[in-house]
């Protein structure tokens, strides 16, 4: 059976993809520094990943790693703990795959990457792979500089690196805070362009990661299919970001952070909207 090692699954993406990869027939070994508050199926191996040592001896004996360990956001601890934590364990984690023969590496970048928050217009928009790198914050920076370590480890160990840059991942019981928080401004969501993705979603795409048929580092857009906006995408750039061009024709409610590379790279598709949770006004 293939082990994976989920690192980080204490987390949303984390629970969501230990509960995935269990569901799909994987065994599964749980990695967090601190135990989940809703209990996970199996048992959680505490390890600080800052430690090269108890990163080695939490990947010893798996056969790949969904890596979802880092300080989630900016603003939480600071900017240099939270450029340095980060950096370190994604270090720490690839060299310890690298020296046990790992031949895929599935770990979470982010929507930061590619500009957030847009305080600055977008340059274009739906923003795809090519709108990088605009890091505004050391969080951002830290993903910018292990999507850079990926790439200098896929060429040495020709091991298959495929960085995640996941949208702001959400639970269905999130979505009922919408009508108040967003949608009578959109203003308010605009530092994403309004994008989302389910934790379900999240954890599909680790899976997919996983077993995607390629070689090298690459880095995919994870986003759901719509926005969290009840208005059409095409509107809401007119009214917030009017000087900002569409490259395409959207959908009426479609992502405005493209997913196209996901669905070609590891075919993800989304299968959850808040539409399917509460209803549009």
């Amino acid at each position: 059976m293939h082990t994976i090692v989920v690192t980080g699954s204490s987390g949303k993406a984390g629970r969501s993809a230990v509960t995935d990869l269990l569901a799909h027939g994987f065994d599964v070994r749980a990695v967090d520094l601190t135990v989940p508050s809703e209990p996970l199926p199996i048992p959680t191996l505490r390890a600080d990943l800052r430690d090269y040592g108890q990163a080695f001896e939490a990947l010893l004996g798996a056969d790949s790693v969904v890596h979802l360990a880092n300080i989630p956001a900016p603003g939480l601890i600071t900017e240099a703990a939270t450029f340095s934590d980060n950096a370190v364990m994604n270090h720490n984690v690839f060299r310890a795959a690298e020296t046990l023969g790992m031949e895929r590496v599935v770990w979470a970048s982010s929507e930061t990457t590619l500009g957030l928050p847009f305080d600055t217009p977008p340059r274009y928009a739906p923003i795809d792979e090519d709108h990088y790198p605009y890091p505004e914050s050391s969080y951002a920076l830290s993903k910018v500089v292990t999507e850079t370590m990926a790439q200098q480890f896929s060429r040495r160990t020709g091991a298959g690196f495929v960085a995640l840059r996941f949208s702001n991942i959400l639970f269905p019981d999130d979505y009922r805070a919408f009508p108040q928080s967003c949608w009578n401004d959109p203003q308010a969501r605009r530092w994403n362009l309004w994008g989302y993705i389910d934790a379900r979603d999240a954890a599909q795409a680790c899976r997919r990661a996983l077993g995607a048929d390629l070689a090298g580092a690459h880095s995919v857009i994870i986003a759901a299919a719509d926005t969290v906006m009840p208005v059409p995408s095409a509107e809401l750039m007119a009214r917030v970001y009017p000087d900002t061009p569409l490259t395409r024709e959207v959908g009426t409610y479609e992502t405005l952070l493209a997913i196209d590379g996901a669905r070609r790279l590891i075919g993800f598709e989304p299968e959850h909207s808040w539409r399917n949770t509460i209803d549009a006004p």
